[in-house]
């Protein structure tokens, strides 16, 4: 009998490719049905007849599209229509083996029954016909666990061909892959080429400066109008000028002045609170600060390999070894922004708003002084970490920064002089990979009060690109527009960061700008560089150009000389082997006691990073990182179901409340944000710190 069924049964089996049609496996129920019929009522002989006469067709799958395909075939990408169907007849063919497995154990069933039923006959003549059922569902179990054989193997087959093509469609995106890497280096090795032979050409100025400057302003564009994400900065032509300064003589200005009517400041060095403005000394510390910190570690680690996966992805996201990074937190560099605060106590004592607004532009350019150089990634702060700079006896002020929010990471920011002005904003850092550099875009507004006269000015900061991330030297660069305005009087400030381009006549990282009065007229035109220093010069006449060819229109300003506004500090001796910081950035990390324990000076990770100790800090890295998710996972499933929490950002927001900042509505801006409600030096003076949370 069982070699009848095997005879049976086989050939069927292999008369059924991978790729041939079958029949639907409601035949396989309709047909077993019948069989089971038949097993009631007809003998052994009878039922192999049948078999001999009508075999029955048991599916072995539904596929029935012929994928086995050559394995000499070209390898071609599969499409996602491929994929899915791929897909659909995999999930088939698990439905086939699930009705096998249900027929074997619903027949398997039955004959236990049948041997039970056999065990319990005591009268001979009665287990013939008892036998004759046992054997009919043995042979009924056996054709469908044969089914269910097959169809595995079927399955195994299938699985194994697109196995095949997958490796080799993997194969070749990964032969693609590094063709793109070997083409991109070898383009960056051309442009590189390109910027030398550029540089070492004989019809170029040796000084590009001139005794007339070009500037350019762009309409403002707001906080979300970043550049277009697939904008190269580097490789563009742009035609960016939009006025022309004239250096005139001050007899020259005066005739103006007294032909036009008009009345300003005497341009002269004995009364002009601009003159000299950068020249301030750098005050005098009670407390020593240190002047150099351990030298960074000679690690080679390949960037590249890190970031190809990441391409697109938010980069505070992308988890990155302390090799990228410098000892200092997101908080230190925001503090940084206060290097040349003297700027501000300067324009406490400005009669002229205008005159204000160019010592207040001045500062807004210095801020990004510190980060030619500074290609390396700051610490992304933990919730809740906080930075303290207490400096009232050199710098006459008190700062104090917090994270409020991990993802966005933004962090709040306050900051109080005693020479009359205060400064707060909160900034939410976004970062994108892009590939072959990283953009990041601070938005949130800056605000800047001085006491004495009541003016509030508001800017934004502008777009900062790293470049060259596959190969050769890292390099940064500032660009995009900035609008300061003076919200008392509405005078403004229009600011441009030229972006460096390898064919532009104008010096790299220029700064340009116009102030001008609520009235739209200008007095002030500034020029200068982000990493150097700015100059302002006093506009005594204004007049359109005539058209140029292409139609444009371009405004003459007749100006002074150039006064200096600020001037960049050198760098500390050493400063390349101590990650490019600055004098006041070589201190920001220094231990100081009482701080809160929160303070980015104790975290953990950052220390040993700046110790040198760079393995035992990325271990502590992870733990941190690993804490920190915890907690935000509690925080989430602590959020009360029904609420208005929507996505994890929003239930963060929710569940997260900041200690030393509060939420509140920006009545210039329009937008919420977070500002300083007090407390925090208070406890630190109590020594209170029972409310601060374990962070570390």
């Amino acid at each position: 009998q069982e070699i009848i069924l095997s005879q049976f049964w086989r050939p069927q089996v292999q008369n059924q490719g991978v790729g041939g049609a079958v029949l639907p496996l409601r035949a396989l129920r309709k047909n077993l049905s019948h069989a089971v019929l038949l097993a009631s009522g007809v003998t052994s002989s009878h039922w192999h007849s049948l078999a001999h006469s009508r075999p029955v067709d048991i599916p072995l799958g539904l596929y029935v599209r012929n994928d086995s395909g050559d394995d000499d075939e070209a390898a071609t990408p599969a499409d996602k229509s491929e994929l899915h169907h791929t897909l659909k007849n995999l999930s088939l063919k698990l439905d086939d083996l699930s009705t096998c497995n249900d027929l074997i154990a619903k027949h398997g069933a039955a004959l236990q029954r049948s041997l039970s039923e056999l065990d319990g006959l005591k009268i001979p003549s009665e287990s013939g016909e008892k036998l004759k059922a046992v054997n009919e569902r043995a042979t009924l179990f056996r054709i469908t666990s044969n089914a269910m054989i097959n169809a595995c193997r079927d399955f195994l087959e299938l699985a194994e061909i697109h196995s095949r093509k997958w490796q080799r469609a993997l194969q070749y995106e990964q032969e693609q892959r590094v063709h793109l890497e070997e083409t991109i280096e070898q383009l960056a090795k051309q442009h590189n080429s390109l910027e030398r032979a550029f540089r070492g050409a004989p019809g170029r100025p040796a000084n590009p400066s001139k005794s007339f400057s070009e500037g350019s302003l762009l309409t403002p564009k707001g906080e979300d109008s970043e550049e277009d994400e697939d904008t190269e900065y580097f490789d563009a032509m742009e035609d960016s000028t939009s006025f022309i300064t004239v250096i005139t003589e001050a007899k020259e200005e005066r005739k103006a002045e007294g032909s036009s009517g008009t009345s300003s400041v005497d341009w002269s060095s004995t009364d002009n609170v601009l003159d000299g403005a950068s020249l301030v000394p750098k005050g005098s510390s009670k407390v020593k600060r240190r002047v150099r910190i351990p030298n960074k570690p000679n690690y080679s680690l390949n960037l590249w390999s890190i970031m190809k996966n990441c391409i697109g992805r938010e980069l505070s996201r992308i988890p990155m070894p302390v090799n990228f990074n410098e000892p200092l937190s997101m908080l230190q560099r925001l503090t940084e922004d206060l290097e040349y605060h003297h700027l501000l106590d300067k324009a406490v004592h400005c009669t002229s708003s205008v005159e204000q607004m160019c010592l207040v532009a001045a500062f807004s350019v210095s801020s990004y002084s510190t980060t030619v150089h500074r290609i390396a990634k700051p610490f992304n702060p933990m919730l809740g970490e906080t930075f303290e700079l207490d400096r009232l006896d050199d710098m006459g002020l008190r700062s104090l920064c917090e994270q409020v929010s991990h993802h966005p990471p933004s962090a709040a920011h306050y900051v109080f002089s005693k020479h009359g002005w205060s400064l707060w904003q909160e900034i939410t850092i976004s970062s994108k990979f892009r590939g072959k550099y990283i953009s990041i875009m601070p938005l949130g507004a800056i605000h800047l009060e001085f006491q004495a006269s009541g003016n509030h000015y508001v800017w934004r900061k502008s777009t900062s690109t790293v470049h060259n991330i596959i190969v050769g030297k890292l390099w940064i660069d500032q660009s995009g527009d900035i609008e300061i305005v003076n919200h008392k009087t509405n005078d403004r400030c229009q600011l441009k960061f030229l972006p460096y381009s390898y064919f532009s006549k104008e010096p790299a990282r220029k700064v340009t700008g116009v102030v001008s009065d609520s009235q739209g007229k200008a007095h002030y035109v500034l020029s200068g560089s982000w990493d150097e220093q700015m100059e302002c010069s006093k506009v005594v006449h204004s007049s359109p150009s005539s058209p140029s060819s292409d139609g444009k229109q371009k405004t003459v300003y007749q100006t002074l000389s150039a006064k200096l506004l600020w001037k960049k500090y050198p760098l500390p001796e050493n400063a390349e082997n101590m990650y490019y910081f600055s004098e006041l950035a070589l201190t920001l990390n220094e231990h100081e006691e009482g701080v809160a324990p929160t303070d980015s000076r104790l975290r953990p990770d950052q220390r040993l990073m700046e110790k040198g100790r760079w393995d035992e800090a990325n271990a502590e890295k992870q733990r941190l990182e690993e804490k920190q998710r915890l907690s935000r996972r509690r925080r989430l499933e602590a959020c009360v179901p029904g609420s208005s929490c929507g996505s994890e950002e929003e239930k963060e927001a929710d569940t997260y409340t900041p200690l030393w900042f509060e939420k509140r509505l920006d009545p210039l801006t329009g937008e919420m944000a977070c500002v300083y409600k007090g407390g925090y030096w208070e406890a630190k003076e109590k020594q209170d710190w029972h409310m601060c949370p374990n962070i570390f």
